[in-house]
């Protein structure tokens, strides 16, 4: 009877708790937009199955919901809250919104609750409450929210100490120093406090109660100045302390040796300064990673390290570390050591032979230092070692023959020493993914064991001295990217098995490695077309400290992590067998290598007609066929490649070259020193160059009626003689008195302004005279002149200034009509021909749209190439975005969208309704104009095709675009498309989303960029991206918000084939604007600001420079 009473009460207290239970989740589901995302919580079954429930004896016991876009609002937590039972719950990436506030109800068996990854908003003292509220709650993960975007409330007083043992605030908004002090003030019991990625700023305040903290992190924020002393000397229970990515000076925190159990300490991208704190550290024995990186440490490197028996990993890269490596750095038997990261410093003397004593070693990178003598054999005894990277050293001697033990071995870089002999047989390190030894004095063969190595995806061999021929064997890797053997002695013929390496790459290769590609631009010093360099823990400016950077002319094309062009586009993008002594012909095979993107076979031997199977190699950008001994006409084939450069001089090539194609456009310095070729832009084909024969038939005729024409022939002569010579008399007359009446106006024009005028500069002449007409487009402006220009600009005066870009200056001209005009003068271009000059110009003049700047009119006066275009009112996206001092303006986000969907709207008409189509090239928010409608004009469209059709030196970045809009595949290919436009303006549309620039070490550190921020933020909590001003302004925006970022993102794919064509991009844009009128409850788009722009219909076919819409 007992024991039925007993389960009598049980069944009364569990069945209502039960029900309860059920009644608060089905509230919280029913307080999504869409409940049906969770369709397992049906209210008629119990809540242990439901999804993402733990019940621990028949009661709900944990919630854990993640990744699920669930949209919540913050008020409907506190149904959960109220769970009795509930002891942890999770709601992760559920898109939670709303404010915080102390819930009035909570479980008081609540231990833990993350709502990380969220878009809540709040003050710090509002995420706080739940720590007095949930008297029980040991856990709070607030991170990747808006969390400080609401001001600290005022008359809140500091709290009491926390109950809490972690708290988690990364990833805020957090910068109010109140705000911190709040925090620091109440550790208490804390023992994990993370507060990296905020925004607080200063110093660090006093850090009183923190005996119980074991885990710190106040990485990635703007601290600044020197850490004071005694911010730390009560924290001894530390093990983690991240101070990184700040800005802090003066020396490392006096007090860290009170934190004697640190296992973790990282100190890296500071301003710290001094030596490292040695007696410090070594009283740390638990240490187990020193991050002290990118900072300004200097002075020798104490031997006393090696007490930090426990150490793994040391990262000293990027300092002012001068001396000797210590001997005692790795003891043997007492050594944990396992990553040594010593690059970019200026150690000196020889590599201590114990390096081997460091037994776990895996990866170990000394390049860039003041390195000399030879490699240590015993390095072969590293059977762990993976990374062996030492380039730009002063090393020599043989490469130890010890080496082919390791392995485990995956990169071996060498580059940029005076190592000699052979190299050895390293056959049995079959994970070698990158071999880079080029720059040394390596001799003998390439050995045909690298045709083991299926792993193999970089091999660099170039500027040796390196005999005999290409082995066959090569075709056998089956994963090869990259082979660059220039600068060699190699002979005999180029082996058609290399175009074995033209399938796609099975494998993932290098997606951990850091490189930069180092284009140059040949000299009589420095053969070959680039060096790649891995480049890990290196400061990009530090590249000045390279002595081959100093001698040869190099340009840093691209800085980043390995490309996805290296593992997923195909196998070989990049060959460069110039400067070697190879003959025979070229291997028709090579036309397969369909990924191939850039190709030097440039100053061998080679001889024979050039294989009209080349013309297939689509992807090839760069193509270097000079100075060999090739015959026979162009194949017609090369008109059909997307060629950015070619040189083909210095052969014995004959025939026209192919007038359809890029082949044209080439300046005629790609062609000379070929005896038999002719045609633009060499001089035209005649009998005696042409090889179709058709000007030889006659020869007989002429002979035969040579002499029958002879006397006449001189005896009209004589009459034509006495005739121009007066003729010639009387112009010279009138020619020079016209001169010297030019003359005078123009000096009295350009004297009476050299004190101020820029024009006092320029490259004019007295032939010059002001009276030269301008090829117009527009009707009002046919009869202007130069002298018009000069002015209306008055002399193009500094104060007419009104921009500078790469392709010039522009002034601003109010013309006598009244009509206000922008002027742009050119960059002075060597070896520009008036009829490519005038060619293109035509083109462009007769491209007209509503989002498109249009060209009214150009001229040439002496060496000076003018433009005149529309005037743009409110001037560059650029500066109204960013430059709100100069612009006074504000966009909002009407306006923005506007921009948006007009310049995607004029870049559309460039890539599909121009015949021939025209790739921009430099599309970025600074050729993005704006009128007095705020209608977006793009401008400078084929401009840079121009240039690079003209110039031989210009820079590879003006030639590629702008740095932080250049898409990643032209770093590789310098090949520019459509696609690549299509990347740039996913680069423009980030920054009217998110209002920052593409470029800014303030807001992206170094070596990051907005795209790499983006997509950081992705992992993260995405909404964080987005202008701040615009969401408090209308925080609704949200969503359209994040329909334009997906956009963005699908332009910034980082395969081109992925990416949408602009015509795509316009139909998502109203896609959006089709589901906005169904979601927005009423809302419609603001006057001029449809979303379609009037795209179908504005798009329009150019026909005779005028468009029909």
């Amino acid at each position: 009877m007992a024991t039925l009473h007993l389960l009598l009460l049980l069944y009364i207290r569990f069945v209502p708790t039960m029900a309860g239970d059920v009644d608060l989740l089905i509230s919280f589901k029913n307080s999504f937009p869409n409940p049906s995302l969770l369709s397992s919580w049906n209210p008629n079954q119990g809540p242990c199955s439901f999804q993402g429930v733990v019940c621990k004896g028949g009661h709900v016991s944990s919630l854990t919901l993640q990744g699920i876009a669930l949209s919540p609002d913050f008020r409907s937590v506190s149904s959960l809250l109220s769970i009795q039972t509930l002891e942890t719950l999770t709601l992760r990436s559920v898109n939670l919104t709303g404010d915080i506030s102390a819930p009035t109800k909570c479980s008081d068996q609540l231990i833990g609750l993350d709502l990380s990854s969220n878009n809540l908003h709040g003050s710090v003292s509002d995420a706080l409450s739940f720590a007095t509220s949930c008297s029980s709650l040991q856990s709070l993960n607030l991170s990747s929210n808006s969390i400080g975007v609401s001001p600290l409330r005022k008359g809140v007083p500091l709290p009491p100490v926390f109950p809490l043992k972690s708290l988690d605030l990364s990833y805020n908004k957090i910068e109010s120093t109140g705000d911190l002090q709040w925090v620091l003030s109440g550790l208490g019991i804390l023992q994990t406090l993370d507060l990296s990625a905020n925004k607080f700023a200063g110093s660090i305040p006093e850090i009183s109660n923190c005996t119980s903290l074991e885990y710190f992190d106040l990485s990635s924020n703007l601290f600044s100045g020197t850490v004071p002393a005694g911010t730390f000397s009560n924290c001894f229970s530390l093990t983690y302390l991240n101070l990184s990515s700040n800005h802090f000076t003066g020396n490392a925190p006096p007090d860290l040796a009170s934190c004697t159990r640190l296992n973790t300490l990282s100190l890296s991208y500071n301003n710290f300064s001094g030596e490292i704190p040695i007696l410090s550290l070594t009283s740390m024995s638990d240490l187990k990673l020193l991050e002290l990186g990118f900072n300004n440490f200097s002075g020798s490197l104490s031997g006393s390290i090696s007490k930090l028996t426990s150490l793994e990993i040391l990262d000293l890269s990027s300092n002012g570390f001068s001396g000797p490596i210590p001997v005692s750095l790795c003891t043997k038997g007492a050594s944990s050591l396992k990553e040594l990261y010593l690059q970019n410093n200026y150690f000196s003397g020889s590599i201590p032979d114990s390096l081997s004593n460091c037994a776990e070693l895996v990866s170990l990178d000394l390049s860039l230092n003041e390195l000399n003598g030879s490699i240590p054999s015993t390095l072969g005894t590293l059977s762990n070692l993976k990374d062996l990277i030492m380039w730009q050293n002063y090393l020599d001697g043989d490469i130890p023959a010890e080496l082919s033990s390791l392995k485990s071995l995956e990169n071996l870089i060498l580059d940029y020493n005076g190592l000699t002999g052979i190299m050895p047989d390293l056959g049995n390190c079959t994970g070698l993914n990158w071999i880079s030894l080029a720059s040394n004095r390596l001799t003998g063969s390439i050995p045909a064991w690298i045709g083991k190595l299926e792993s193999l995806a970089i091999l660099k061999l170039g500027n040796n001295s390196f005999t005999g021929p290409i082995p066959a064997e090569l075709g056998d890797c089956k994963s090869l990217v990259w082979l660059d053997l220039n600068g060699n002695l190699l002979n005999g013929s180029i082996p058609p098995e290399l175009a074995k390496q033209s399938g796609k790459v099975a494998v993932s290769l290098l997606t951990a490695k850091r490189y930069v590609y180092l284009r140059n631009d040949e000299n009589s010093q420095c053969h070959g077309k680039g060096s790649l360099l891995e480049f890990g823990g290196i400061r990009s400016d530090d590249l000045t400290r390279m002595p081959s950077k100093r001698l040869c002319n190099f340009t840093r094309v691209y800085m980043g992590n390995t490309q996805y062009t290296f593992n997923n586009n195909g196998s070989m993008i990049f060959l460069d067998l110039s400067y070697n002594q190879l003959d025979g012909h070229i291997p028709k095979e090579l036309g397969m290598m369909f990924y191939l993107m850039i190709l030097n076979l440039g100053h061998n031997l080679l001889s024979g007609l050039i294989p009209s199977e080349m013309g297939g190699l689509a992807h090839v950008a760069v193509l270097d066929l000079s100075h060999n001994q090739l015959e026979g006409p162009i194949p017609a084939s090369f008109s059909a490649m997307s060629l950015s450069e070619i040189d083909l001089s210095n052969n014995r090539l004959n025939g026209s070259i192919p007038e359809l194609g890029s082949l044209a456009t080439f300046p005629k310095y790609v062609y000379e020193n070929n005896s038999g070729l002719c045609g633009f832009p060499l001089p035209p084909c005649n009998s005696n160059n042409d090889p179709s024969g058709n000007g030889s038939h006659q020869h007989s005729h002429h002979e035969a009626s040579l002499a029958g024409s002879v006397a006449l022939g001189l005896l009209f002569s004589l009459f034509c003689i006495f005739g121009l010579v007066i003729i010639a008399i009387e112009s010279r007359k009138r020619q020079k008195k016209k001169k010297e009446e030019s003359n005078a106006a123009g000096d009295f024009y350009f004297d009476s302004r050299t004190q101020s005028a820029t024009i006092s500069n320029w490259k004019l002449s007295g032939t010059n005279a002001l009276s030269i007409n301008l090829a117009t487009f527009d009707k009002p402006l046919q009869k202007l002149t130069f002298a018009d220009l000069l002015e209306a600009t008055n002399g193009f005066h500094n104060d007419s200034l009104i921009g500078s870009g790469g392709f010039g200056d522009v002034y601003k001209a109010q013309l006598k009509d009244g009509k206000i005009v922008a002027i742009k003068k050119l960059i002075h271009i060597s070896g520009q021909g008036d009829r490519e000059f005038t060619a293109e110009m035509e083109t462009i003049g007769k491209i007209k749209h509503r989002n498109l700047v249009p060209l009214l009119g150009y001229c040439k006066v002496g060496e000076e190439r003018l433009l005149v275009y529309d005037y743009m009112k409110y001037g560059s996206l650029e500066d109204v975005l960013h430059d709100r001092k100069k612009t006074g303006m504000k966009l909002s986000w009407p306006a923005r969208r506007k921009i948006a969907v007009g310049a995607a709207r004029g870049l559309a008409f460039l890539h599909h309704n121009c015949i021939p189509h025209i790739i921009h090239r430099d599309m970025k928010s600074s050729n993005v104009l704006l009128d007095e409608h705020l209608e977006a004009r793009v401008s400078d469209f084929g401009m840079a095709r121009m240039m690079s059709a003209m110039d031989t030196h210009l820079s590879v970045s003006t030639l590629a675009g702008t740095p932080g809009y250049v898409p990643p595949e032209y770093y590789q290919s310098f090949r520019c498309t459509t696609k690549g436009d299509v990347y740039s303006y996913g680069v423009v549309l980030l920054e009217l989303l998110t209002g920052r620039q593409p470029t800014d070490s303030a807001d992206f550190g170094e070596d990051n960029n907005l795209v790499g921020w983006v997509k950081q933020h992705s992992k993260l909590k995405i909404t964080d991206v987005f202008d701040q001003e615009m969401l408090k302004e209308e925080p609704s925006l949200e969503l359209e918000l994040l329909e334009h970022l997906k956009i963005a993102c699908a332009c910034l794919d980082d395969r081109p084939s992925r990416r949408p064509t602009m015509l795509k991009v316009m139909a998502m844009f109203k896609e959006i604007q089709a589901g906005s009128t169904v979601d927005s409850k009423g809302s419609s788009c603001p006057p001029g600001a449809s979303m379609d722009g009037g795209f179908m219909t504005g798009m329009t076919t150019l026909k005779e420079g005028k468009e029909e819409n």
